[in-house]
């Protein structure tokens, strides 16, 4: 991979009112800082609205991202909508970066700049950590997190709220399958296997929800449940 042409910022989201506000303008900063240090490289937003019913389209219009309706009621099928139109957004062109986020999550203002710069170093994928904020968990179950969890360069956990991959690489595995969850994994794992150029970085970690009510059967809540048990 080399320098990217355009970034596009993949966000699905169900029923996410609260919390997807603090999502996009984490966006926001981190789109202003990429066009900063590169004014001619496009970006855009596109944030999946699975089976919503609240008012999370209203967020995302009023935010200024581009809303794409799913019926499928599957995150992986969900991540997979929103890269087909990020591709069809830029022209499918390969070059492309797709970054990936999760609608309850905030990501530091560097996170664009620094995954465009690996990309630019030569890596198809860059694998992110994420930590749940302090405030959502009890003081055993964030201890039981740390212990269990290196937020360094290295690391070992994928996180769909903290991918980003070129689309060639994307289109060579296959892309996102549809599966209710664990699609973050298998796509990571494919990329992997096809020996495409990855790193593992922990210069971009993502703040995410703890909350324990879970969007995806056995996902990052039922994970999170299962620490306090």
């Amino acid at each position: 991979m080399s320098t990217p042409s355009a970034v596009a910022v993949v966000v699905p989201a169900r029923d996410e009112e609260v919390l997807l506000p603090a999502c996009l303008e984490s966006v926001r900063v981190a789109r202003d800082a990429l066009r900063a240090e590169h004014p001619t490289m496009r970006s855009e937003v596109f944030v999946v609205l699975d089976v919503c019913r609240d008012d999370t389209a209203g967020v995302v219009a009023r935010h200024g991202a581009r809303g794409v309706t799913s019926r499928a009621g599957y995150v992986g099928a969900a991540r997979a909508l929103g890269v087909e139109t990020a591709a069809e957004w830029a022209g499918d062109r390969g070059d492309l970066w797709i970054a990936s986020t999760d609608a309850d999550s905030v990501v530091p203002p560097h996170w664009l700049l620094t995954q465009v710069r690996l990309a630019a170093e030569g890596h198809d994928l860059v694998v992110g950590t994420v930590s749940p904020r302090p405030a959502d968990l009890s003081p055993d179950v964030l201890a039981a997190w740390h212990a269990r969890h290196t937020l360094s360069d290295g690391h070992e956990h994928v996180h769909g709220a903290n991918l980003g991959f070129s689309l060639d690489a994307y289109l060579d595995v296959g892309g996102f399958a549809p599966l209710p969850v664990h699609e973050d994994v298998e796509l990571v794992e494919a990329m992997r296997r096809a020996s495409l150029d990855w790193v593992a970085t922990g210069a971009i970690d993502v703040s995410t929800s703890g909350r324990r009510t879970a969007r995806a059967p056995l996902g990052f809540a039922s994970y999170l449940e299962g620490l306090g048990a």
